[in-house]
Formats: C-alpha cells, sequence, structure tokens
C-alpha cells in the first residue's frame, strides 16, 4: 500500500498522527485476536464434544432401530428453539437458551411400552443435535472474526507502520537537504557579498 504524502510540514505532522493512532493500537488488537483463538478453540472443543456425546447416544440406542419403525413420527417435534447472543471479544454470538418441545397425547395402554422412553431418547439427540450446532455455528463466527483480526495485524505491522515510517524518514531527509541547501546558498550568497563589498573598497 502506497502511502500518499507531500514534502511539507502538514503531511509530516499528519503522517506522525496516523502513525501513532496505529502503534496505539496493535496491542489491543493483537489482544483481541489472541483472545478470539482461545474462544475459537474453546468453541471448537465444545463442538466436538457434544458431537462425540451424540455419536455416543446414537450409537447407544442403535439397537432399537428395528423398534424405530414402528414410532408413531407426529408424537414429537420441536416447537421453538430459544436463541440469545452473547459478544466475545466484540463478535455476537448464539447461546442455546431452551428447545421447547411439542408432545402429542398418546395412548399409554396401546401404545408399545417403550414409547415414553423413545420420546425421551429423542428429546436427547434433539438437544445435544442444537447444542452442537450452535456451537459449530459459534465456533465459525469467532474464526471468521478471528482471520479479519489476524489480517489486520499483519496490514498495521507489514504493511501500515513501516510505510508510515518510511514516509516520515522521507520528508525529514528531504526537509533536512533543503534546509543545507538554503543554509549553503545563503553561504554563497553572503560570500560574493563579502567579496563584492571588499572590491568596491579597493
Amino acid at each position: 500500500m502506497a502511502i500518499k504524502f507531500q514534502y511539507n510540514k502538514t503531511s509530516l505532522g499528519e503522517l506522525g498522527k496516523q502513525l501513532k493512532m496505529r502503534q496505539k493500537a496493535l496491542p489491543t488488537i493483537k489482544s483481541k485476536e489472541s483472545a478470539l483463538r482461545s474462544e475459537v478453540k474453546r468453541a471448537k472443543d465444545s463442538a466436538n464434544d457434544y458431537r462425540r456425546r451424540l455419536d455416543i447416544l446414537k450409537a447407544e440406542y442403535d439397537y432399537m432401530v428395528a423398534l424405530w419403525g414402528e414410532f408413531d413420527c407426529d408424537l414429537l417435534r420441536i416447537a421453538d428453539v430459544e436463541l440469545t447472543t452473547q459478544k466475545i471479544a466484540g463478535v455476537r454470538t448464539p447461546v442455546l437458551q431452551e428447545v421447547k418441545f411439542e408432545e402429542k397425547a398418546y395412548d399409554l395402554f396401546s401404545s408399545p411400552v417403550w414409547y415414553a422412553d423413545g420420546v425421551e431418547i429423542l428429546k436427547r439427540l434433539a438437544r445435544l443435535g442444537l447444542e452442537y450446532a450452535v456451537y459449530n455455528r459459534k465456533m465459525e463466527l469467532l474464526d471468521w472474526a478471528r482471520r479479519k483480526t489476524t489480517q489486520k495485524v499483519n496490514l498495521y505491522e507489514k504493511v501500515q507502520i513501516p510505510g508510515y515510517e518510511d514516509a516520515i524518514r522521507k520528508i525529514k531527509r528531504f526537509m533536512e537537504d533543503e534546509e543545507n541547501l538554503s543554509k549553503s546558498a545563503q553561504k554563497i550568497v553572503k560570500t560574493k557579498q563579502q567579496a563584492a563589498e571588499e572590491g568596491a573598497m579597493l
């Protein structure tokens, strides 16, 4: 990124402000990146934990697979999923509050004995599945924010701060050279004036 500037004191002052602003912001952005990195790991671990628990629960009831064929699918449905948001390092992430189920009444005498257990199993599976999906989404959001923050850190550290420092250095050198030339020109004029005065005296 080429930094536009002019060789004058105004431009030097403006570049100095921009440089200070970025140097002050960099530690904050770095700590945000670090916080996001640890939160991404935590969300990933939680998502993996829910995935593992879901797989264990599924495997636990695989033996009932033949029975599920006679289960009435209309007995249970998810009526509502309550989500809230939580800010983590400035990123809004979802949090599962509650899963509301709608159960249809069934006849305990004419229905198979295991229906009550089946309904509870489905509730647990649904809850774990939703927890997994929420933590997976949380991980994606945090990881996206972390990548953006890392890009900003790299932009500041590797491009903008060195660019501003280089531009400031160029302006200072130019102004020093200009001052030296001006002093040299003044000396030459003074020497010529003195020589002219001495020649006039003779």
